[in-house]
């Protein structure tokens, strides 16, 4: 029997190469690990917060397996690559309701401990968007762990073998990230 690993590597194949049923196949293979980490975001949201965990794996699930490029060279691959849709939703929903409200105010959401620069634990995920893309500009990498670990939620040791790089880079990587977005962060951050 074929582990859930290897059966979603190969389902992933078979989604790249066309087949119409590999996505209806990979679905139940991936929901949960993609639940979780939508809920993972959702953890601390405002109870107004009209974009829910369900429908962001959804249209995350949906821009994955329809995007006609897409090349994953396996499950972590695919997660790193969700972690990004999910990051992507979640600033379009927010830029969504900015334009919707008058005077420009942004939607907070949930910000993780590692990433917090105080005692807050929400952010708003455009300012951390934009930290992101900073931080891309300066070094890729650096930005691209960020992706994997805070929005993939994959370990030091699967962002290693995605990014093809030591588990001591990445872990490096992390530390350094974490302090330049904390910093970038503090600085955008209202009372």
């Amino acid at each position: 029997m074929q582990s859930a690993v290897d059966q979603t590597t190969r389902l992933l194949g078979d989604v790249v190469k066309g087949d119409p049923s590999a996505a209806a196949r990979l679905l139940p293979l991936v929901y949960d690990e993609l639940r979780s980490l939508a809920a993972a975001y959702f953890r601390r949201q405002p109870d107004d917060h009209t974009l829910q965990p369900t429908a962001l794996v959804h249209e995350a699930y949906m821009r994955l397996v329809n995007h006609a490029t897409a090349q994953w060279q396996d499950r972590a691959h695919f997660f790193a690559v969700a972690a990004t849709a999910m990051r992507q939703i979640l600033v379009n929903h927010a830029l969504a309701q900015n334009a919707e409200k008058r005077g420009g105010g942004r939607t907070r959401i949930a910000l993780a401990e590692d990433l917090a620069p105080t005692s807050q634990r929400e952010f708003d995920p455009i300012a951390l968007d934009e930290a992101i893309k900073k931080l891309a500009a300066l070094d890729a990498r650096k930005a691209s762990v960020v992706d994997l670990r805070f929005f993939g939620g994959l370990s030091v040791d699967e962002a290693a073998v995605v990014l093809n790089v030591s588990k001591t880079t990445v872990e490096a990587d992390w530390r350094l990230a974490r302090a330049w977005l904390s910093k970038e962060l503090s600085g955008g951050m209202t009372p």
